[in-house]
């Protein structure tokens, strides 16, 4: 459970870094998501929940 807090909050503080350093990228990368296909977005996002996973599944074991 506490490398699960871990990771949230790096995520968060991943995230929150971005949008301090730059916040006129971010919001133009959000305009540009209105734009692709859901199809797209889950299809990546599946992508990089994969990946996530066989990382944290590497370091585990």
């Amino acid at each position: 459970m506490k490398e699960l807090i871990i990771a949230f909050g790096l995520f968060l503080f991943i995230e929150g870094i971005l949008y301090a350093l730059f916040p006129s990228k971010m919001k133009n990368m959000l305009r540009k998501l209105e734009i692709i296909k859901e199809s797209q977005l889950r299809t990546g996002g599946m992508i990089f929940a994969l990946i996530g996973f066989l990382i944290i599944w590497y370091i585990k074991s």
